[in-house]
């Protein structure tokens, strides 16, 4: 670092320097090569990277929040404010932590507890970090949650976690890590699980705030979008390492590593691909006027209940991909749940290669369950932990009368057929990336040789590259083996990439449904429009490194730009 450089950074909220974090035991093994970053005052930087690159390890150091005889600082400083947080003690580190510095955390049913409510838990941080009196706390609570927008601020204080919606408790993540207005605010992975119009309002929402309390933001994420639409600079980690840093503008117009500009080509376009051929007009799968209502009038109770899906008229055919697209709420997953019988449907028909199924039994339903498998959002919870690849992909052939060495057989055929080598047969699935996993998942629902594969957000926890991978694996599979997809998402890029018919969906009703280029390309319905405005960084062509052209002709303007 060179003297002006140095002089250049005194101001700055945060500083890394050099930063080395190892694994402990006898053998260290280094999980962070000497990371350097600088965040200035009121700055988005964002910091971007496949997963294992080492970004989280990064936040969680800067928080002094490494777990305990697991990662440890060996060298380096991390400077807040110009105060080393590395040297510092556990109850300063405890000070520090928001009202120098705080942190957003992804998934916020895991972050907040489930037994307090809102108020209690905003009460804790004002109790452990201020000398406020109980006035003065109840006050500030109900301030910093009108600052972030949360309606009927009095109901949100004696809600608990679970009575909220997601985009709710993300913002009382947002208020919770605010509510002391910390210099720097860390935000990991924050708008993942987020539908496109919550993850643009919450976006919306850091930058307002921003704005308002002049924080710094290190903003953790692997979305190239997000990245296009709030950073100012941004730094590309890769295997613990950061391999090019740089204005926002610079990086996506001219990124210099080979590893950047992978990163940039696997973001799915949003213009939609070019319509494939049809291989068949037979029907594999159809619904009619298909209807969800949870907590209907009974015989000893009447109420009006929550209907979560109204009308939904669907039709797949053999080797097409048909997408369900929609905000958290829509009834999406609802209606991936009734195709499968996972739940009953309250009203309507659903047909399975011309066999009602809507009404049967589960014993007169087992037959036809080989012929519809699902793909589940994480494969970490699908995939049994204590049984090996070969007897999870196994298992269901076996029930249906296969016998063990058959089945096996074809589960090694199966590995090879998602790209991975049929020697992982007699490994555990914890032996494996999360992109491996997800390839084992559908590996299992091929073994049953369904007509139909359902995919519930199946690839929206995966880094771009993976997702990339998984989609073309998709893609070929459908090509080899004629197998229908319902491909629920809410992801448009996605979405415009593999599905050859979209249906968009609202408060459980169908609102538009069409060839992917005409729904996505010319929408008719507004609410179509506003799911494509709120993609992040649409105005980006990633693969080709340029901003697209407006209507008018011209570039689009950026803030940052």
């Amino acid at each position: 670092m060179t003297g002006q450089e140095t002089n250049d950074r005194k101001g700055d909220v945060l500083v890394v320097e050099n930063l080395v974090v190892e694994t402990g035991g006898r053998r260290p093994a280094p999980i962070l090569n000497g990371v350097s970053l600088r965040v200035a005052p009121g700055e988005t930087v964002c910091l971007v990277g496949e997963s294992g690159s080492g970004k989280s390890v990064t936040s969680l150091a800067t928080m002094g929040l490494l777990p305990k005889g697991a990662l440890a600082v060996s060298s380096g400083r991390i400077l807040v404010e110009g105060e080393d947080v590395v040297s510092a003690s556990p109850s300063r580190l405890r000070q520090l932590r928001a009202t120098r510095m705080s942190m957003i955390f992804q998934e916020p049913m895991t972050a907040l507890n489930p037994v307090l409510t809102i108020e209690r838990q905003l009460e804790e941080v004002l109790s452990a970090h201020s000398q406020m009196s109980g006035a003065e706390r109840r006050s500030r609570i109900r301030d910093i949650l009108s600052l972030v927008r949360l309606p009927d601020v009095e109901r949100m204080c004696r809600s608990y976690p679970h009575q909220l919606s997601g985009g709710q408790r993300q913002r009382v993540m947002i208020a919770m890590a605010l509510v002391l207005e910390p210099k720097l605010l860390i935000a990991d992975e924050p708008t993942t699980a987020l539908d496109v119009t919550t993850q643009k309002e919450i976006l919306k929402l850091v930058a307002d705030i921003q704005k308002r309390l002049g924080t710094s933001v290190l903003f953790i994420t692997h979305d190239m979008g997000v990245v296009a639409d709030i950073a100012d600079r941004v730094y590309v980690m890769r295997h613990g390492n950061i391999v090019e840093d740089g204005p926002i503008g610079d990086i996506l117009k001219d990124p210099k590593r080979d590893y950047t500009r992978n990163l940039l080509t696997a973001v799915p376009a949003l213009h939609p691909r070019e319509a494939r051929a049809r291989i068949s007009n037979e029907v594999v799968l159809s619904t009619t006027e298909l209807g969800m209502t949870y907590g209907a009038s009974s015989l000893f109770r009447k109420r009006a209940g929550t209907v979560a899906a109204k009308d939904v008229n669907l039709t797949l055919t053999r080797g097409r991909t048909l997408g369900v697209v929609g905000e958290s709420g829509s009834g999406k997953s609802t209606v991936a749940r009734c195709v499968m019988r996972l739940i009953d449907p309250t009203e309507g028909s659903i047909r399975l290669r011309n066999q009602e199924i809507a009404g049967l039994s589960r014993r007169a339903l087992r037959p036809a369950r080989k012929r519809i498998q699902m793909i589940f959002q994480d494969p970490n919870r699908s995939l049994n932990p204590r049984l090996t690849v070969g007897d999870s992909i196994t298992e269901g052939p076996i029930n249906y009368g296969a016998s063990p060495d058959a089945a096996r057989t074809r589960a090694k055929e199966l590995l090879e057929l998602v790209g991975l080598p049929a020697d992982a047969i007699d490994r555990h699935p914890h032996q494996f990336s999360g992109g491996q996993r997800q390839r084992i998942a559908i590996a299992r629902a091929l073994a049953m040789e369904p007509d139909v594969l359902v995919a519930d957000e199946a690839v929206s926890a995966l880094d771009v590259s993976v997702q990339a991978q998984v989609l073309d694996l998709l893609d070929d599979i459908q090509a080899r083996l004629g197998v229908a997809l319902l491909f629920i998402t809410h992801d448009l890029r996605v979405a415009a990439q593999i599905c050859d018919d979209v249906v968009v969906m609202q408060h459980g009703r169908i609102v538009e449904y069409g060839p992917t280029a005409e729904v996505l390309g010319h929408p008719r319905e507004a609410y179509t429009r506003e799911l494509i405005e709120a993609a992040p960084g649409r105005h980006w062509d990633f693969p080709n490194f340029r901003p697209l052209p407006t209507p008018s002709g011209g570039p689009v303007d950026g803030a940052t730009l």
